[in-house]
């Protein structure tokens, strides 16, 4: 079963120079990778960078970050392939985060079809040309 393991952090934690973090973000992955469940991870820009929006009868209406109203922002993820709640939490656990932080953990549903359906989109649009960095 997948599952996305969401790091909240206050924007705060997100500017502090912590030399080490890389580090035992890469111990977490390496464990994941052992174990068979790691999928993918990345950690995300602050919310200066960020872009909000909401569609209404066709119109796009835009926000741009910062957002100062939230106490906690979405910092990074992992996606774990486990199987089980328990080992989703146990390796939620070893993911290194701020004091004032917290680590979301959510099944990834199931969409009956929805594989078949991607595979198809793609042996009729074929692949896509990498994009510039």
């Amino acid at each position: 079963m997948k599952y996305m393991l969401l790091i909240y952090v206050t924007e705060a934690d997100m500017m502090k120079d912590d030399p080490g973090v890389i580090d035992r973000h890469l111990a977490v992955t390496e464990k994941a990778i052992a174990g068979g469940a790691y999928v993918g991870c990345d950690a995300l820009e602050p919310t200066a960078r960020a872009i909000r929006i909401n569609v209404k009868d066709g119109a796009v209406n835009r926000t741009d970050g910062p957002f100062t109203e939230l106490k906690e922002v979405l910092g990074g993820f992992y996606v774990v392939d486990c199987a089980s709640d328990d080992e989703a939490v146990a390796l939620a656990a070893e993911i290194p985060h701020p004091p004032h932080g917290t680590i979301e953990i959510r099944r990834i549903a199931t969409i009956p079809g929805w594989d078949d359906a991607v595979a198809e989109i793609r042996s009729r649009v074929g692949k896509l040309p990498a994009r510039a960095g």
